[in-house]
């Protein structure tokens, strides 16, 4: 019910854009100024645009939801037993044996919503603490026209050992994620601009990126964000995965899941000595 409150209120909002803008020009606008009008007509675009990508967004949630509390419906797609993350760059500390492998895309508005609301609190209490070791795999979706683009800036940044904080910056401010405000950002962040502007400019990272959105394709992962959670093997380069959360759950849903493996994995550890 909450989504189709959601969806009612975007369609609203749609409706009324071009309406108030119109409103505006009768009243304020003089006759016969084109230049004037032509920038309103550009405004009321983007601004729909941006809404009708919202909803589409929106209606795919809805439609996976409807998909799952229809009686008799096929259970989702179960989680792989084992993910590789060798040489993968993470959060956390070294010493952790559980993972946390996020498959996100930086201009999805679910993802931003998890990051800027429960992710703060999984870094809190399982990354800061050298419990879980975080891994992000990009997955830009095609309906978001500067994800892949913003998914390359944090590649780049990650050369200069600014990866994770890039990632904090374009999920802070996911409203400008054009190729100037990625350059703008490496600024900000203190990077070398000119070789950050070296690697952006280029094709470098594309073909990893493409690469990790077809592994999610062949997980039967259809939006973002998705996550797996599973024990590092011994040698760190392969997670065996126990768990799969779908969607941007508020931290209540992550806090059982992660403290699960984390008691199971240290159970096992005892058992084994």
């Amino acid at each position: 019910m909450r989504l189709k409150t959601i969806l009612l209120l975007l369609c609203f909002a749609l409706s009324q854009s071009g309406n108030a803008h119109a409103q505006s020009n009768s009243k304020d606008q003089p006759q016969g100024d084109l230049s004037v009008l032509q920038t309103d007509v550009t405004a009321i675009q983007a601004e729909q645009q941006q809404i009708i990508t919202r909803l589409d967004e929106l209606k795919q949630l809805l439609q996976v939801n409807s998909r799952a509390a229809t009686p008799g419906a096929m259970p989702g797609p179960q989680p792989p037993s084992t993910l590789d993350i060798r040489g993968e760059q993470f959060e956390g500390g070294s010493a952790a044996r559980v993972a946390l492998i996020e498959y996100s895309d930086f201009e999805c508005p679910f993802c931003g919503g998890y990051e800027r609301e429960t992710s703060p609190q999984i870094f809190d209490n399982y990354i800061k603490t050298g419990k879980v070791k975080l891994y992000y795999r990009d997955l830009p979706l095609s309906m978001h026209p500067h994800a892949l683009q913003a998914a390359r800036a944090a590649r780049c940044a990650g050369e200069q050992d600014k990866y994770w904080e890039m990632h904090d910056s374009l999920f802070a401010r996911q409203n400008a994620l054009s190729d100037p405000a990625l350059l703008d950002r490496a600024k900000t962040l203190g990077l070398d601009t000119q070789k950050f502007g070296e690697c952006f400019s280029s094709d470098r990272y594309r073909d990893d990126i493409q690469k990790s959105l077809a592994e999610a394709q062949k997980l039967g992962i259809q939006g973002t964000p998705t996550f797996f959670i599973g024990t590092i093997d011994s040698n760190g380069d392969v997670v065996n995965i126990t768990k799969r959360i779908n969607g941007a759950h508020p931290y209540a849903d992550f806090q059982p899941a992660l403290d699960e493996v984390l008691n199971s994995n240290s159970q096992q550890a005892v058992s084994g000595h």
